[in-house]
């Protein structure tokens, strides 16, 4: 496993725990990672939760190689030159979508600023790709902002993803210190426009760290201007520092004030909020399900593509979650 030997051995408070592996899906997971050659954001990103997850059959796939063109100061990916794409990752990916047996998958990708399109087309082959092996499964992206071409971000809402992801990851006075070329508005402009570009069929969502230096008050603008941008979906979670070269870890928020911040989202009109110090994007992405109308527009919109006829008997939509019927 790819981790830094320091990363859990300084002092953090008790609520920051990491459950080690201890169940057969976990190493079942790794081995079919390791099969397909696939690559997981869960261990370049050194996510703390790659045990559970991975425990529970789940991983977080990282397309289009594990080396960044950018040097975000918050993040464990390495910068470097990247490598060529595999033309055949998109269908290694939809093998293991087969095999694990997944109803919600979650596609992110490093950024690509060394290609055109910032990588979308690859992004698009994948969503096709895994919805040709399993068709009733979430799509879920987790995208880079694609330098804000209009023409490339249309490439990935052209192969119509159920959820649509683009992490705001700061508020807006420290992202030019935390995010490596990213500009805070044009994350803002990025999540508005894929809406846009699907006639709002599709859930818009992102995600903020805390502990960084931020203060409360420019928390909740950030929660305004995501939502001023059609945003609905909202993770908070905690910083952890994955090296000594990374950004200090300014504050360790308490869990009863990422209780609070998430009660404050959910009155402030967000349809689902994920907060706590081991959150992260895709931390039980598939607790959260699209409005019934966006799953049958896209479904609707999918098969008119195809040139085929729609009736209610063909929509593979999953049930409601008991705790979310309400």
């Amino acid at each position: 496993m790819k981790m830094d030997p320091t990363l859990h051995r300084e002092k953090k408070p008790d609520w920051i725990k990491v459950r080690l592996p201890n169940n057969p899906a976990f190493w079942s997971t790794k081995s079919l990672i390791t099969d397909l050659k696939l690559v997981t954001v869960c261990e370049e990103a050194q996510c703390p939760n790659r045990w559970e997850c991975w425990g529970q059959g789940t991983a977080t796939f990282m397309i289009a190689g594990d080396k960044c063109t950018r040097a975000c100061g918050f993040c464990a990916v390495k910068t470097a030159k990247p490598d060529a794409l595999e033309s055949d990752e998109p269908a290694r990916i939809a093998e293991a979508t087969s095999r694990m047996n997944l109803k919600h998958i979650v596609i992110t990708a490093v950024a690509r600023d060394d290609l055109k399109d910032g990588g979308a087309e690859h992004f698009r082959e994948t969503i096709r790709a895994v919805r040709e092996v399993n068709p009733g499964i979430i799509i879920e992206v987790l995208v880079p902002d694609f330098n804000d071409r209009d023409w490339a971000l249309q490439l990935v809402m052209d192969a119509r993803p159920h959820i649509f992801n683009h992490n705001l990851e700061t508020v807006e006075r420290l992202t030019p210190l935390v995010r490596s070329r990213a500009k805070y508005q044009r994350s803002l402009t990025v999540l508005k426009k894929a809406k846009q570009m699907v006639n709002g069929h599709v859930a818009t969502k992102s995600g903020l760290m805390l502990g960084l230096g931020e203060r409360k008050e420019e928390v909740l603008q950030a929660m305004d201007d995501l939502l001023a941008h059609d945003v609905t979906v909202l993770t908070l979670g905690q910083y952890l520092r994955p090296t000594p070269k990374h950004l200090p870890v300014v504050e360790y928020i308490t869990p009863e004030q990422f209780e609070e911040y998430k009660q404050i989202a959910l009155d402030k009109g967000f349809r689902h909020c994920a907060s706590g110090p081991l959150v992260r994007s895709s931390y039980h992405a598939a607790d959260f399900r699209p409005e019934l109308d966006v799953l049958e527009a896209i479904e609707t919109d999918l098969r008119s593509m195809d040139g085929l006829e729609l009736g209610p008997e063909h929509l593979n939509i999953p049930a409601l979650k008991p705790d979310l019927a309400s």
